[in-house]
């Protein structure tokens, strides 16, 4: 089915560019990659492991596709799982984010592959004539859904990009009238900072960790350029998009829902998804590795595949996720309020991280910051909250302007001050690593302090 509607782009659209890639100076129209396409050969094994940034992960892709292969993208030097192949109607694999725990393997058909590129394409307006800026990763969910998918089902053409360093996005935008750019926060923040935003750049997007309102009000300011907030999973694809052409004024709230997709609160408040995109099911076999190298060992289809709703947090099948987002949908937008298992508890009072994040992110020598619990040494207190901060800001300070919105009980116990707030190899900053981070540097300590 993919192949066919490939077939079907790339002849429409046989001498109109498709693809340049601007490490090596190449550039191929619709013809010239079906074409190359079609000269691909793939082994005997039933996977194909596109990986990198590079033409080659689109070729791999296309072969597989024409081949009947299973795709299960990766991130450079991630190691291919070891999995038997899924039923012959799922065509593609998807590692999750690992945010919240263990990445996971997600399996999609192609008709619900094929369904995520319409919902995007169409709630976003992708246009063959703003081509996408790749930056972000093809491997992961957010980069194959808005930038592979478009390109070989919707005739959006493709920009790859060596690196998303400020000097590369300039050069990048040389020549080019009119682009669109998916990127993440901390991407977007870089290029803000060293005035490295193109003046091209007429759509702009931005997804894969929460976009900070003060960034989004910045650039609107210097650039008159609106970034759009999108909310999505790797289960799904594509949730919510915020269309409005002026910043935000809530940072919870991440849009309407998107094109096509049904969205509902739970008794519980967690959010459930339903469309044609939602995947068949989890898929793993003896071991999934996620990209730190721990091990998930799950039944193959583990969760509600066929079963109808489902009925916990993060499971999905019947054509429905159910997230662990907490959520409000109110006049037709979506407000997230945190997810139900990154809730901290304080002596029998729970908080969401998120909650004090927005309230951190309003002081102007806050740029970036991240909440997260960890066990408390006194048994009553149960957790104690910890802050990772980017700012040069004193402690004191910080705490007393949180303690004019705050109860004092919501207040960080602890804080950690830091250059930058990496993300994984996906653009994500994940709490879950944070976590450990802190719980080893905090270990270290003790055993230094030891006598």
């Amino acid at each position: 089915m993919l192949y066919e509607l490939w077939r079907t782009v790339a002849t429409q659209r046989r001498e109109q560019l498709a693809l340049r890639d601007l490490a090596s100076g190449r550039q191929w129209t619709f013809g010239d990659l079906f074409a190359a396409g079609e000269a691909i050969r793939v082994g005997g094994n039933d996977f194909v492991f596109p990986q990198g940034q590079s033409p080659e992960f689109i070729l791999a892709v296309l072969a597989a596709w024409r081949s009947g292969k299973v795709v299960c993208p990766l991130e450079f030097g991630q190691t291919p799982p070891r999995v038997p192949k899924p039923p012959a109607s799922c065509i593609h694999l998807k590692f999750t984010s690992a945010t919240t725990g263990n990445a996971r393997l997600v399996a999609f058909t192609a008709e619900q592959l094929a369904a995520d590129a319409e919902n995007i394409v169409a709630t976003m307006g992708l246009r063959p004539d703003w081509p996408n800026l790749g930056m972000i990763s093809l491997a992961h969910s957010y980069g194959f859904s808005n930038l592979v998918t478009p390109l070989l089902l919707h005739g959006i053409p493709l920009i790859l990009t060596p690196s998303p360093l400020p000097e590369a996005i300039r050069r990048a935008a040389q020549g080019e009238s009119a682009l669109t750019l998916p990127a993440v926060p901390a991407m977007w923040r870089a290029w803000h900072d060293a005035d490295a935003i193109p003046s091209s750049v007429k759509l702009a997007l931005s997804a894969g960790a929460p976009l900070p309102l003060a960034l989004e009000q910045e650039v609107f300011t210097k650039y008159r350029l609106k970034i759009h907030n999108f909310y999505g999973a790797s289960e799904c694809g594509g949730i919510a998009y915020d269309a409005s052409e002026t910043p935000r004024t809530d940072a919870a709230c991440v849009g309407a829902p998107m094109k096509n997709v049904s969205l509902s609160v739970a008794d519980d408040g967690c959010m459930e998804v339903r469309s044609h995109a939602v995947a068949e099911g989890y898929w793993c076999g003896e071991v999934a590795k996620d990209l730190v190298g721990r091990v998930t060992p799950c039944a193959p289809f583990a969760g509600a595949a066929g079963r109808g709703l489902p009925a916990l947090p993060g499971i999905l099948g019947g054509g429905c996720f159910r997230t662990s987002d907490l959520a409000e949908i109110s006049a037709g937008l979506v407000y997230l309020r945190g997810r139900a298992g990154d809730q901290i508890n304080v002596a029998g009072r729970k908080v969401s991280p998120e909650t004090i994040e927005q309230v951190l992110l309003k002081h102007p020598q806050v740029s970036e910051c991240l909440v997260f619990g960890v066990p408390s040494r006194d048994a009553e207190r149960t957790e104690e909250i910890v802050v990772v901060a980017v700012s040069r800001e004193h402690e004191e300070t910080l705490r007393q302007f949180m303690l004019e919105t705050l109860p004092a009980w919501q207040a960080p116990r602890h804080w950690w001050f830091v250059e930058r707030l990496q993300t994984n190899p996906q653009g994500k900053v994940s709490r879950v690593e944070w976590r450990l981070r802190y719980l080893e540097k905090e270990k270290g300590a003790d055993s230094l302090s030891a006598p």
